[in-house]
């Protein structure tokens, strides 16, 4: 898919790009999938703001995904592959066999008519979803899920991909993107192929209004608050940090810091963490 880039007819269209999203067939998402998505503007239940920078934006309707896959045996044809507001990757509606609808994550070079099927005697082909058991060492996968039956939860997003390095007993051995190599359970589910929309990491967005039509508010410096909002506050002009470490707002050290739980029980699935 190109990226169109424009001319600098104002300062907001100087280095600005966009997507043009030739694999998209249908512009009109499938009514019965829909369900209202309600904005938050960062706040709680008690009307807090718990996640900063978010407000505002363009109203969306959130697409029901098939991450579970879990329609095995019936094969399904792709009838269109469509835009989605909520994640940078298109989706695909497949109407099953038995006349079921369901959207899946496009993967790459999956076309309009193909059929794809899910389940442990599914073919080895671009859309279909197997076990990682039963799908042959040095494919490469997508949808991965960590715990079975709980839905596909790495390699969603916009050109992702991991690829499987062998077995060992029960667990498939999974090489991700980020270098980090682990174990999943053999009995979880992944699709063949990579996700497609990979050029979309090249758009630009070029000007400040288009992250507010995507609900994302100004993020300010800390250092450029006063000392009672944040710990690089205050100073005369521009003063350095002045700790031995950078600080989030609460204290807390930042860029850098490990916060991973030395604990937690997949640890001991990670065979080597991701490349630093």
């Amino acid at each position: 898919m190109p990226i169109k880039k424009y001319k600098p007819t104002t300062n907001g269209r100087r280095n600005m790009s966009t997507l043009i999203n030739s694999e998209i067939t249908h512009k009109l998402p499938e009514k019965s999938l829909l369900i209202k998505k309600v904005k938050t503007g960062g706040r709680n239940n008690q009307g807090k703001i718990t996640v900063r920078h978010i407000g505002g934006g363009a109203k969306r309707k959130y697409r029901i995904i098939d991450f579970k896959r879990n329609k095995f045996d019936i094969p399904g044809r792709v009838v269109t592959i469509e835009y989605d507001p909520n994640r940078n990757a298109n989706i695909a509606l497949i109407n099953y066999k038995d006349g079921e609808k369901r959207y899946i994550i496009a993967p790459k070079d999956l076309k309009v008519n193909m059929i794809v099927q899910s389940g442990e005697n599914a073919d080895i082909q671009i859309g279909n979803a197997l076990p990682l058991a039963n799908i042959p060492v040095g494919s490469t996968i997508h949808n991965i899920e960590i715990r079975p039956k709980a839905g596909a939860a790495l390699c969603r997003s916009a050109g992702s991909s991991a690829q499987i390095l062998g077995r060992e007993g029960k667990y498939v051995m999974i090489r991700l993107q980020s270098g980090e190599t682990r174990k999943i359970l053999g009995t979880c589910m992944a699709t063949i192929g990579e996700v497609g929309n990979e050029d979309f990491e090249l758009v630009k967005i070029g000007k400040a209004g288009r992250k507010r039509h995507m609900g994302i508010r100004p993020t300010n410096r800390g250092s450029v608050m006063n000392p009672n909002d944040h710990p690089h506050g205050g100073g005369e002009g521009k003063a350095p940090v002045g700790r031995k470490s950078p600080m989030t707002p609460w204290g807390k050290p930042a860029l850098g810091y490990k916060t991973r739980n030395k604990k937690k029980a997949s640890s001991k699935l990670i065979v080597s963490r991701r490349k630093k």
